[in-house]
């Protein structure tokens, strides 16, 4: 007959055979299929004593019909898409160049080596081995369940507001369908009498101590405060005033699309990651292309690549540059472990791991080479330093660079180009922070399973809600705000304890077991060192260096009221707080003695009858002191 078993680590650490007598052979397993990560085997059961009737034949329902993802390069584009996002772009050029050109990369690949692979490598075994979203993947230590519950609601938070940029840049992509680019010029209903063509500028104009990138009187630069963000029209946190209905439309499709990119789960978003994670490839790769043949672009080149070793003596030189990495890697958000907990138990990751994760890095050095072609084409026609045009963010993106665009012919071209490019870094983003929420909770709540669609929806709906606050006239403060601390400390603290929890309770040598069970080899001595010492070192630094340098909120010349700054910290909290609060709720629901609920707390779930035996793991030396 055919019946379903469990994955050999599943069965192994249920009921070793030796325990109950019966040899290896007695059991006689033929793979006859494996579809949809679901085993189905043919036994001969050759000897069956009564004591082996403890044995678990078939796992969980939920367990083995569990979906995969269709094809493995589903899988990477889904990892790759989520990993290369807006900041690939607007953030990682500007920081290279800044902090030392050629010389900032020395520190950039040392974190990368000694922290932003490892804990990349780590979700993706720990989501594969336990085939669970973040939050009941950690039936292997229970007491850490909280920080599951942590990065659901970072991501939860992050796309509240990260969806905003994506509508942004949907507003600009139905702009650019003209022959004329509305930010060429000042005739515009929107623009201010202050405003001047940036024709007339050159490097006689005075324009103070304002560096070209910062002065709000260009047409590009009044496009995106006085029409986009009506940012004149609010003074304050305090003054959102109503949605613009633009925008509302805008950020309605972009749910939309979220949505049915997400309701079927990994099936149907394995699918469009084809186009949103490929198609930034082939935009850059034309924007660079196009960006060398300018005038001034070598120059652009030459600084961005310049090597300036004397930056390196500046800790903050490489405080930005383990901040880069870690956030561009996206490590903690909870995705890998969704993503990967839809792989096939026998998945490289390690490979996987190492692929993705080089990817990310090259295409940010990549995209390098196109921002800076065009801003050496900028300071060229200005006449102006290429530190007066470089910048990064929003003013990158949303101003300068198209500001560029505009005077190329072709332009309408370039734009949309542009503009597809990043609208779809924003959604296969979005929708591995949407993902994250969605397979976290309907693993720990079956009810949500059963019913999947309809909380996807739910949870996309209640994004949009909630982003309108981002919309309004003032909805850059509170963008802002989010942005700042939704997922700043709170993020950094949450992996610092993640790391913790499956290094040092769990064990870094039993998840070396772990990955050896499903790729037949395991970790070197260099993951494992890093693991349990370098990496929660690495993470533990940042934190701090994140809270030491903490300023006052600032939004160009606004700077916030101390109570919008306490928000903030409130919203940075109320995920942090998921972590003690659930430990001391687990710890008093557990039966027993004081000591016997500290072992039950982080003793593995399906070695919790090793609790009653007095048989502790976590109680001996050798386990802190394993490797």
């Amino acid at each position: 007959m055919n019946i379903q078993v469990m994955p050999e680590h599943k069965l192994s650490s249920v009921a070793p055979l030796k325990m109950y007598n019966v040899e290896k052979k007695d059991v006689e397993l033929i793979l006859v299929k494996d579809q949809n990560g679901v085993q189905y085997t043919s036994s001969s059961i050759l000897a069956t004593p009564a004591s082996c009737t403890r044995i678990r034949t078939s796992g969980s329902a939920e367990q083995d019909d569990r979906e995969t993802w269709g094809k493995k390069l589903d899988f990477l584009l889904s990892v790759i898409g989520f990993a290369v996002d807006l900041a690939n772009v607007w953030r990682f050029p500007y920081l290279c160049y800044k902090n030392g050109g050629g010389a900032f990369l020395i520190p950039y690949l040392l974190f990368l080596f000694i922290a932003g692979m490892p804990l990349f490598y780590m979700e993706l075994a720990l989501g594969q081995y336990n085939r669970e979203g973040a939050a009941t993947v950690w039936k292997i230590c229970p007491v850490f369940k909280g920080v599951g519950y942590t990065v659901i609601i970072i991501a939860l938070y992050v796309g509240f507001y990260y969806n905003v940029i994506i509508a942004w840049s949907i507003y600009y992509l139905f702009s650019s369908f003209t022959s004329e680019l509305p930010w060429q010029h000042c005739n515009n209903t929107w623009n201010s009498p202050l405003c001047k063509d940036p024709k007339h500028f050159n490097s006689s104009t005075s324009l103070g101590n304002t560096p070209y990138a910062k002065y709000k009187r260009t047409p590009a630069a009044e496009f995106y405060t006085r029409e986009v963000l009506r940012l004149h029209e609010s003074h304050g946190i305090h003054d959102l005033k109503e949605p613009r209905w633009e925008l509302s439309l805008c950020l309605g499709l972009v749910v939309f699309i979220l949505y049915f990119s997400l309701w079927k789960g990994v099936k149907s978003s394995g699918k469009v990651v084809y186009i949103t994670a490929t198609m930034p490839y082939v935009v850059l790769l034309v924007l660079l292309v196009r960006g060398v043949t300018l005038p001034g672009a070598m120059n652009g080149i030459r600084a961005y690549l310049h090597i300036d070793l004397n930056k390196l003596n500046d800790p903050q030189v490489w405080i930005e540059a383990a901040t880069q990495i870690f956030y561009s890697l996206g490590a903690g958000f909870g995705v890998l472990i969704a993503f990967a907990s839809y792989n096939k138990f026998n998945n490289n990751c390690y490979r996987d791991a190492i692929l993705t994760s080089t990817i990310n890095c090259i295409t940010s050095f990549f995209s390098g080479f196109a921002i800076f072609s065009v801003l050496g084409y900028m300071a060229h026609e200005h006449g102006v330093s290429i530190k007066e045009v470089a910048t990064e963010g929003a003013g990158l993106v949303f101003i300068i660079y198209p500001e560029a665009i505009s005077t190329l012919p072709g332009s309408t071209f370039f734009a949309i180009f542009f503009f597809i490019m990043l609208l779809t870094l924003g959604i296969d983003s979005s929708m591995g922070g949407m993902e994250a929420v969605i397979t976290g909770l309907t693993d720990d709540f079956k009810i949500l399973r059963r019913n999947r669609k309809l909380f996807t929806f739910v949870t996309a709906f209640g994004t949009f809600l909630v982003a309108l606050l981002c919309i309004t006239k003032g909805g850059i403060y509170i963008f802002t705000l989010l942005d700042t601390y939704a997922a700043g400390t709170s993020i950094l603290f949450g992996v610092l304890v993640e790391a913790i929890g499956v290094s040092w309770f769990y064990g870094v040598d039993r998840f070396s077991e772990d990955i050896e069970r499903m790729m037949g080899f395991k970790p070197g001595l260099y993951w494992r060192l890093c693991w349990k010492f370098v990496s929660p070192v690495f993470l533990l630094v940042v934190v701090l260096a994140s809270i030491v340098t903490t300023s006052e909120l600032k939004y160009e010349d606004y700077v916030f009221p101390r109570w919008s700054v306490w928000m903030g910290w409130g919203i940075a909290l109320s995920s942090m707080l998921f972590v003690p609060f659930y430990a001391i709720y687990k710890f008093l629901s557990l039966p027993g003695t004081f000591k016997q609920r500290i072992a039950y707390c982080i003793t593995p779930e399906h070695e919790h009858h090793l609790v009653e035996e007095g048989n502790v793991r976590q109680f001996k030396l050798k386990h802190w002191l394993a490797i």
